[in-house]
């Protein structure tokens, strides 16, 4: 098995080097060293995990890190996630977890089948957690979803501030009062935004106790719960229509079979003049599945989508899109910059959690970065409008709302915080 695992492991890594020590105690040296990378060095502590590896690489390596049956002896997990996910073979390593693949790929659609039950469990298993924890890694505003990087070496917190200015300048609050629905709404950050900034009235929606609670409780405090109203409801179940609607970070958890469903269900939400923008993780190469470990252990029930496989529901549902733009990197940025933050208050987070958590998040931290900077992945911004007059006719819009902003948010006298931040 270890001569398995070191001929596999000579296959893959061509750029970089990574010294192995098995089990037994035999080390080998794999790939060519750069002097401008660190060497990376790690020990397996029990023969299965070697045998594990090569069957099933994709979940079973995670696991191997989280059980401590992986140690990183030189490097961290996300300097040996690095190098792997940046080789050429990567996606191409044994028989068995090409087969593995396969499974998954048919399978793919019972992992996520999404009806309003098991949307609440999926929800619940990853935000319903203690909250204190979102706080070692987050922004001041517990923005839970990709930043907006206006220029390399912008802190975390700002660039989720331009976040949320990017997208209210997407959705074109012209007016006072515009009615907005965000679906999804996360701890209401983002409505919060749209409501003391734009003076919009937001509607948000969540599935989160944890986040609805915070949530309702920062309206309080911020003297806006009469212009934004927090519910826990699924947007399926939303009776109203609005001039606009906005989601960051849910359309992942929809899932590929009701796609149809939520795009038919965002037609009847808009009015006749409405526009949408939405926020969503993707990937840049054809329909995949969702990564075997964070589907287990993170997200379960989730799916990062194709462009192919979201613009035909749009289509179908009556819906005109009028504009995309791709973030690229800016998602690959926070998360390091989660990641950095999270390493950093390693004391804190074990406890509230322990060890084997820890090192679980870390994983999920290092794995979701690399899979953007080297796999594919990617973040849409679609607006949507039921017609094509109701957004400008250039994108020169964008920056002018976002300059109105920009005062706005200075002649505020205290930026917006969490309670009790």
């Amino acid at each position: 098995m270890e001569r398995l695992l070191e001929n596999v492991l000579r296959r893959l890594v061509i750029d970089g080097g990574l010294r192995v020590t098995t089990a037994s105690g035999r080390s080998f040296v794999v790939g060519h060293p750069r002097p401008d990378k660190p060497e990376i060095a790690v020990r397996f502590t029990t023969a299965a995990t070697e045998r594990d590896l090569l069957l099933d690489p994709e979940l079973k390596l995670g696991e191997a890190f989280m059980d401590g049956t992986l140690v990183l002896e030189q490097g961290s997990i996300a300097d040996l996630l690095d190098l792997l996910m940046a080789q050429p073979m990567v996606n191409n390593t044994t028989a068995a977890s090409k087969l593995f693949y396969a499974v998954r790929r048919m399978l793919r659609r019972v992992a996520q089948f999404n009806p309003r039950g098991r949307s609440q469990r999926n929800v619940a298993h990853h935000y319903d957690i203690d909250g204190r924890l979102y706080s070692l890694f987050l922004d001041a505003d517990r923005q839970y979803s990709c930043a907006y990087f206006e220029y390399p070496g912008q802190c975390l917190d700002d660039a989720q501030l331009a976040k949320k200015r990017h997208i209210a300048a997407k959705l074109i609050l012209d007016r006072d009062d515009l009615s907005v629905l965000d679906i999804g709404s996360g701890w209401g950050g983002l409505g919060l935004y749209l409501a003391q900034m734009a003076q919009a009235k937001v509607t948000g929606v969540t599935l989160s106790k944890e986040q609805l609670a915070l949530s309702r409780e920062r309206a309080n405090e911020a003297g806006l719960a009469g212009r934004v109203e927090f519910r826990m409801q699924d947007y399926r179940d939303v009776p109203e229509t609005f001039d606009r609607i906005v989601s960051v970070g849910m359309f992942e958890h929809v899932g590929v079979d009701h796609y149809a469903e939520f795009f038919r269900k965002v037609h009847g939400l808009l009015k006749d003049d409405g526009v949408m923008l939405l926020h969503s993780i993707g990937r840049s190469d054809p329909p995949g599945i969702t990564n075997p470990f964070i589907a287990k252990y993170i997200f379960p029930g989730g799916y990062i989508p194709a462009l192919s496989e979201v613009l035909p529901h749009i289509e179908r549902a009556g819906l005109v899109v009028t504009d995309i733009e791709l973030l690229r990197l800016h998602y690959a940025e926070t998360l390091k910059a989660w990641r950095e933050r999270f390493v950093a208050r390693w004391d804190e987070a074990v406890r509230l959690t322990d060890e084997r958590f820890c090192r679980m998040w870390e994983f999920y931290l290092a794995g979701s970065e690399m899979g953007f900077r080297h796999q594919g992945l990617d973040v849409f911004h679609i607006q949507l409008a039921r017609r094509q007059e109701s957004v400008p006719l250039t994108r020169s819009y964008i920056e002018v709302a976002e300059e109105k902003l920009r005062k706005v948010e200075a002649a505020q006298r205290s930026p917006l915080r969490l309670a009790g931040e």
